[in-house]
This record gives C-alpha cells, structure tokens and sequence, in this order.
C-alpha cells in the first residue's frame, strides 16, 4: 500500500461531476475518482474546517465509533473492479469493513487516519503528471483553495443519474 494525499475536490467540466483527486506522497502518480455531490461536499467541508451546525453522515459515523471505543486506522483504496473503486475502513487496526472510496476519505479527512493506495489501483487508474502539466496542478491547487461546499449542493440530487458516485466509476 502506498501514502495518498487527499488534494481536494473539483466539479469537472461540463458534465459537473465531482471529482477527489488524490496523489502519491511518494510519487507522481495522482488518482482521479469521480464521486458524488454529497460526499464531495463532505470532503471540502472537512478540509476548509467548515462546521456544519449538525452532524453529517460521516460526522456521525466517526461520533457512534468514537462512544462505542473505537477508531479508523487507516482507509485503503485497493481495487478497481469493472471501473467501480473499492475501499476499506480498517478499524482499530483489524477490522475491514468494506466503503465506497468518497465515504471513506470523508472519514479518514475527519479522524487523520491515512489513505492508503494499493499498487494495482495506481497502476491502472493513477495518472502521471509530466512537469509541463504543473501549472495546472497550480491551478487546481489555487481552484482547491478558492471553491466552497455550497458550490456542490446544486448537484446533491443527482446520485440516480449514470456515472454519479454509487458505484465510485473512474470515467473520462
């Protein structure tokens, strides 16, 4: 398993499909995965430290571990089946219990526990970034620092459309 680093959400163009874009820490390999509006929200809100006046579904689910004595040690992204991303949470560092990846990541952001990505995954679906795409990494980066939750709720009805989060496809 390799370290990811969760970079942050975007809404890809034109389809407005949200997208969590994850990159080796030790490599320079980044892994797109499409995802839907209520967890990219999630995501973004747990990364620019927004509060939301009542749990969300992943608050709560880190809330029902915590009172019940345990804790998320790692995510593992570690399959890619047919298109559709697989994670695990791993729990009190024995327990796997099967996520869609988004779900996971929203968990792991909230808690500190480590993405990890398994070397299969990034062979097929990670995507090496030659040095003259920096500048748009720059430019994602300065897009990651400027976007807001709210810029994904429009979409948050949109799960039953083809392609949205319920099955973490990789598309484009």
């Amino acid at each position: 398993m390799k370290p990811l680093e969760v970079m942050g959400v975007r809404v890809e163009m034109p389809t407005n499909q949200p997208i969590v874009l994850l990159r080796e820490r030790d490599g320079d390999r980044y892994l797109p995965i499409w995802i839907g509006a209520a967890e990219a929200t999630a995501i973004a809100y747990v990364q620019q430290g927004v509060e939301p006046p009542r749990p969300l579904t992943h608050d709560l689910i880190v809330n029902v571990l915590a009172e019940l004595g345990h804790e998320v040690s790692a995510v593992r992204i570690d399959d890619l089946v047919d298109g559709v991303f697989f994670a695990t949470l791993v729990i009190d560092g024995g327990v796997e219990i099967s996520a869609r990846p988004s779900d996971a990541i929203a968990i792991a952001l909230r808690v500190g526990a480590p993405v990890l990505g398994s070397q299969s995954v990034l062979d097929d679906a990670g995507v090496h970034m030659p040095e003259e795409q920096e500048d748009d990494v720059e430019a994602f980066k300065d897009f990651l620092e400027s976007v807001t939750p709210e810029d994904f709720v429009e979409h948050a009805g949109d799960e039953d459309q083809p392609g949205s989060e319920s099955d973490d496809a990789p598309r484009g």
